[in-house]
This record gives structure tokens, C-alpha cells and sequence, in this order.
């Protein structure tokens, strides 16, 4: 008797794309993919509606990648019906995660969005000054559009989730591990990181350490970094020591800091904290205005500790 195929879903909520392009770089094991697994449900990529899979009984789906934030009523609503059709879910990716890039909007409001958006930006004409609202009445009927948060979620604030896959975008190569895992029947216990290191990506990260004393913190157009050297070594903050593992070290061997896409290393229940906490402690400052005048060098700390990891974190959102 041979066995059906695994049913395999992919979703795209609040996030750049770049989650499923990273599923396309499979190339020709996306098509070896295809052989032993049954793709279901993936609209950016085939002809699905949403009816498609509210006509699905639950748990229909073997397993479904959602990528994205969780920052608008319809994010939400999929998040919670692919979670009843789906046996295993995963975050797949750094939005659904610790909420990405969409989180960085928890610094300000949604009327603030709103009103820089819809009537401040230069190319905007907009004399009425009209804002989007949830429902409208035409002459054909009423149209709808959902609504958008005050505040971004990551996708295990919303429902249950299974498993978790970091990366802005995870890798090609890890994508392809999870999905032999997942087609073999290898995941671990529930809960966990699959397809990233338990290590700190300075683990991973070749280049040459020293004794760490920071005197200025400089920005990466400020100087040509030496490739050999540790960055944050340099004076150039790199996510590095607070970061999972399991990406290959890819901006780094590009002479670029990491910016923390892979989350918080084992353990670690604020990423940005750990790394405030590892940068401050390699100030070379002998006074208390020398520390200052070292820090003033970071000129945008929520985008530079949180910028991956913002819903996730005890910040979490500013008053607004």
C-alpha cells in the first residue's frame, strides 16, 4: 500500500516576500520537493483562494510555513484558521518570529502611521485628507478591508505555534533540512528552533578576535572594515555574540555586521538587552561622561538592538 504524500501549506501575512523567495531558491530540490510532498495552499505562488482552505476539514494540512507578522484582522484570521487545519505549525522566518521589520511600527501608532502615510509623505495627494477605513458603502455595496493594529504580534501571540525557523530569510540550505526533516519524520521535541545552531553566530564567525575595547562606535560607510578582524572589534556593532547561529555567517563573510535576523541565542529571553549588555561591557571608558560620549554612537538603539526581535522582547511596544 503506498502512502499519500504529506499536505504542505505556505502563507505569507505581514512580511516583505522574502520568506517565499527563499522557498523558490530550492531551484530544482523545489521540484524534488514537489515529488513527495502535495502543496495545498500557497497563493503567492499558485491559483488558491481562502475558501479553498476554509473548505478543508481540520487537520487536513500536514504542515504549514506561516512567514510574517501578525499586524492587520486578516493576518489574524489566517493565522487562526490555518492553525485548525494544520497538524504542525511553523514560524517560519524572523517576522513571524520576533515580529521583524512590521514590529519596528510598535515604536510609534497606528494614527501616527496613519497620518505620516496618508497626508505627510511628499508624494502623497491627498487634499481631504482621507484615511483608510475598515468599511465603506459604494453604489455597487459595501467594501471592506481589514483592519490594521496598533500593535504587531509575532505568530506564537496569536495561536499555538509548533516549531520555529529564524532567518530574514532563512537560507536555502536550511529550508531544504527542515523540509527532508519534515518529509522524513525528524522534527524534535515541540517547541523547538529547527534548521539554526545552538551556538551564537560568533561561534560560526571566522574572523579574528582580540581584546575587545571599544573607544568609538563608528557606522559601516564610516570606515572599510578590515575582513580579518572582528567587526565588533572595529567599533562596528554586530549582533554576533546575542545571535543564533545557522546561517552561514553570510553578511558577515560579505564584511557586513549581523543585525540579529536568527533571534536570541539559547536561552536568551531579550535579544537586544544581551547585546546592550555585551557592547557595554567592552567600552573602553575610564568616567561615566567617556561611557556616554562611546554610546552616543548609537544613533538608533531600538533599530539596532530590536530590529528583528521587537514583539518578541520585554519592550515589546512604546507608549503611544
Amino acid at each position: 500500500m503506498t502512502m499519500a504524500n504529506p499536505k504542505a501549506a505556505f502563507y505569507w501575512a505581514s512580511s516583505c516576500g522574502g520568506c517565499e523567495i527563499s522557498v523558490l531558491e530550492l531551484g530544482k530540490g523545489l521540484v524534488d520537493l514537489s515529488k513527495k510532498v502535495d502543496i495545498v495552499f500557497w497563493p503567492v505562488a499558485l491559483d488558491f483562494k481562502y475558501s479553498d482552505v476554509e473548505s478543508m476539514p481540520e487537520k487536513s494540512i500536514d504542515v504549514c510555513f506561516f512567514n510574517g507578522a501578525i499586524q492587520t484582522s486578516e493576518n489574524e484570521h489566517m493565522a487562526k484558521l490555518l492553525r485548525e487545519k494544520s497538524k504542525t505549525l511553523i514560524a517560519f522566518g524572523a517576522c513571524a518570529n520576533g515580529g521583524g521589520i512590521p514590529a519596528l511600527a510598535n515604536t510609534t501608532s497606528r494614527e501616527q502611521i496613519f497620518k505620516r502615510v496618508y497626508k505627510e509623505t511628499p508624494t502623497t495627494n491627498n487634499p481631504k485628507g482621507i484615511i483608510p477605513e475598515t468599511k465603506v458603502q459604494v453604489k455597487e455595496g459595501e467594501l471592506t478591508i481589514p483592519e490594521f493594529y496598533n500593535t504587531v504580534r509575532t505568530l506564537d501571540q496569536t495561536v499555538d505555534v509548533d516549531y520555529y525557523v529564524p532567518g530574514c530569510p532563512p537560507v536555502g540550505e536550511q529550508v531544504a533540512a527542515v523540509m527532508s526533516d519534515i518529509v522524513g519524520g525528524k522534527l524534535p521535541k515541540k517547541g523547538s528552533v529547527i534548521g539554526a545552531s545552538e551556538k551564537s553566530l560568533c561561534d560560526e564567525c571566522k574572523r579574528v578576535k582580540g581584546e575587545r575595547k571599544i573607544k568609538k562606535i563608528v557606522r559601516t560607510y564610516e570606515i572599510v572594515p578590515d575582513m580579518e578582524k572582528c567587526l565588533l572589534d572595529q567599533g562596528i556593532i554586530c549582533m554576533g555574540p546575542a545571535t543564533r547561529g545557522g546561517c552561514g555567517a553570510q553578511c558577515i563573510t560579505a564584511n557586513m555586521p549581523c543585525r540579529g535576523c536568527y533571534g536570541a541565542v539559547p536561552g536568551v529571553l531579550d535579544q537586544g538587552a544581551k547585546m546592550l549588555s555585551a557592547l557595554s561591557s567592552n567600552f573602553d571608558a575610564d568616567s561615566e561622561q567617556e561611557i556616554e560620549r562611546i554610546a552616543s554612537g548609537v544613533l538608533d538603539p531600538i533599530g539596532t538592538f530590536y530590529r528583528y526581535s521587537l514583539a518578541r522582547s520585554l519592550l515589546r511596544r512604546t507608549r503611544a
